[in-house]
């Protein structure tokens, strides 16, 4: 790429008879960017943030690969998973954990519940609200659910010793537990 910046600028001068000067302190300028460029990417794989969010990234394509036979979508999962740690709660609720608008929720819950997978229930306490239980029905697909969660977590955790699994969990849950209070009131509240 410098080269063919070099090569447009040299020939730039050339033709429109531009100060040589000029396109020296560009070249220089374009440098520095490129060196900052190549010294932030080599700092990229320490970045707490970006290892996160690259592990993120990286467990949800090995669990979509695990899970292409279902015929559930990403966020179908999502939505039992959340549920299977919070059955019956209320549909904002679970908007709330997920961190999505109740209206994305909503979509997926009418796709769940078509394919009897949850069923939704008007809220004894409220009557606008509905609460959201997964089927009995679903069990089968939980346990397979579980299995693929379970091949994607040996794959991940390959060549890592139990001690030091156990380490990582206690940071990272040290982490979510210190963004939480820095964010008190933002946050709705995780659940395990």
């Amino acid at each position: 790429m410098f080269i063919l910046l070099l090569s447009v600028s040299n020939s730039l001068a050339s033709f429109a008879n531009l100060d040589k000067h000029y396109i020296t302190l560009h070249l220089e300028q374009y440098n520095k960017l490129a060196y900052y460029m190549l010294t932030m990417n080599k700092n990229f794989d320490k970045s707490l943030g970006f290892a996160i969010h690259d592990v993120a990234r990286l467990l949800r394509v090995s669990f979509d690969r695990q899970a292409a036979t279902t015929g559930l979508t990403r966020a179908q999962w999502s939505v039992m998973a959340y549920l299977r740690r919070n059955d019956g709660v209320q549909q904002k609720t679970v908007a709330k954990l997920m961190d999505i608008t109740p209206i994305t929720l909503a979509r997926h819950l009418d796709r769940l519940e078509v394919d009897a997978w949850i069923e939704r229930r008007d809220d004894p306490n409220d009557r606008r609200a509905k609460r959201v239980f997964i089927n009995p029905n679903a069990g089968p697909m939980l346990e397979i659910m579980s299995k693929h969660g379970q091949v994607v977590l040996a794959q991940a955790t390959q060549g890592i010793c139990p001690e030091d699994e156990a380490t990582f969990m206690k940071v990272l849950l040290q982490i979510r537990a210190n963004l939480c209070a820095a964010n008190s009131g933002q946050e709705s509240g995780q659940t395990e």
